[in-house]
């Protein structure tokens, strides 16, 4: 921390909602900007005053809170496939439809995450290849170019908000449309602003046995219609109604259908098999601890989060060594995201009690609950199988916790 540099550039600036075209764009260029907090051993913490010991605390615990999204074997799958679906669509020269894509997988797998990034780069090299324009666009004119348009479906969804919800990433106004208008203008903001990969994430909020949303396949079937890739993910995608029922080969791990049932009793049962065979179907795994290649997997995971960590221990196989690989997978069933938050509430722990260091003792204090995921709707199955815990009582501290305790305006000058 040197006299030159902000201590605050760690603050957030202001929340980025990629679901509107600018947000999108901003997270595009900025997902990759956060600086996390220098590694300090404790001696070089002691050695700063205590202002700049409270701003490099706060910082740590923003890196904390900001763990990047590692790649996993299994996410690395997904966005090949995803990336595969979507460069096949955007360099054919056919006016046919377009294959789609969904990806499936429980609460806080990191689908999401996954599939944005996958995204982001597409976008990046897509642009530089049409020098950052819309290569159809008219001439004389500067249509807004958005090669990736990310939506979320609304909780309690209908097809209407659904296409509400794709305007209002292009900022269209759709004030007293019917469905049918809906659907209509957003083919048409598609084309104009040379969409190639249309994502509509929580797709399963969509209530296949609700009537008022019946007609939902044939939505998904008039936006496959249209020059864009479509990629929908949620939890339960083969089960949810939007294919077929579906039940997965446990050997093979792929999705197998029943037939096609009578359509004279069920429309909607020859509309699934039509999707089943539109859209590829790619499964977002938890890890798995069972075989040795499976083992190996998790624990270059957990080397990898050990690295970002900022604690002022020596990270280096604190996660890694003894039995912490197994209990740390007993605690969370491999699932990426309850991993991250037993991390993160683990990590401020150590700071608050000054242990500095992440053990089974100080993880045992504490459950992962849903409310650490606010954003995942529990109606909708998004909310992940959290292993149960009994946390331990916590040590009574021998003082007030003063970790983040700042000294005022007056220490403002030692920062330097």
């Amino acid at each position: 921390m040197t006299s030159k540099q902000n201590p605050l550039l760690f603050l957030p600036g202001p929340a980025v909602d990629r679901t509107t075209y600018e947000g999108w764009n901003r997270w595009c260029e900025t997902r990759k900007a956060f600086v996390p907090a220098h590694i300090l051993t404790a001696q070089e913490y002691d050695r700063l005053t205590k202002r700049q010991k409270h701003i490099h605390n706060l910082h740590r615990l923003a890196t904390h809170s900001s763990l990047p999204i590692q790649a996993t074997p299994m996410s690395e799958r997904v966005a090949h496939a995803v990336l595969a679906r979507v460069e096949d669509g955007a360099f054919s020269h056919k006016a046919g439809t377009r294959g789609g894509i969904m990806v499936n997988g429980d609460g806080a797998q990191g689908k999401t995450e996954t599939v944005c990034e996958a995204l982001a780069c597409f976008q990046e090299e897509w642009l530089a290849l049409n020098n950052y324009a819309n290569p159809d666009a008219m001439p004389g004119t500067r249509d807004l170019v958005a090669p990736v348009a990310y939506v979320r479906c609304p909780v309690k969804a209908t097809p209407i908000s659904t296409c509400q919800r794709i305007l209002d990433f292009y900022g269209e106004d759709y004030k007293g449309m019917r469905l049918e208008d809906l659907v209509r203008t957003v083919k048409t903001a598609v084309v104009e602003h040379a969409t190639k990969a249309l994502v509509i994430d929580d797709i399963t909020r969509l209530k296949l046995h609700r009537e008022a949303d019946q007609d939902v396949l044939d939505l998904i079937r008039e936006m496959m219609s249209m020059p864009v890739t479509l990629i929908l993910v949620g939890v339960g995608i083969p089960t949810s109604g939007l294919l077929r029922e579906g039940r997965r080969d446990p050997k093979t791990r792929e999705w197998i259908y029943g037939p096609v049932k009578d359509c004279s009793r069920s429309p909607n049962d020859h509309a699934a098999s039509q999707h089943e065979r539109r859209f590829q179907v790619v499964d977002l795994d938890p890890f798995r601890y069972s075989t040795p290649a499976e083992m190996e997997a998790w624990m270059v995971h957990l080397r990898r989060l050990e690295s970002e960590l900022r604690l002022l221990h020596d990270t280096d196989g604190m996660l890694t060594d003894g039995g912490m690989p197994e209990y740390l997978f007993s605690r969370t069933k491999g699932v990426v995201g309850i991993l991250e938050k037993l991390i993160q509430h683990g990590c401020r722990r150590a700071m608050e009690d000054k242990s500095e260091c992440l053990t089974k003792d100080l993880l045992n204090q504490f459950a992962v609950t849903p409310d650490d995921m606010p954003d995942l709707d529990a109606e909708s199955g998004e909310q992940p199988n959290i292993p149960p815990h009994d946390p331990t009582p916590k040590k009574k501290p021998t003082g007030r916790i003063t970790v983040f305790d700042d000294d005022g305006p007056a220490a403002v000058g030692s920062a330097g």
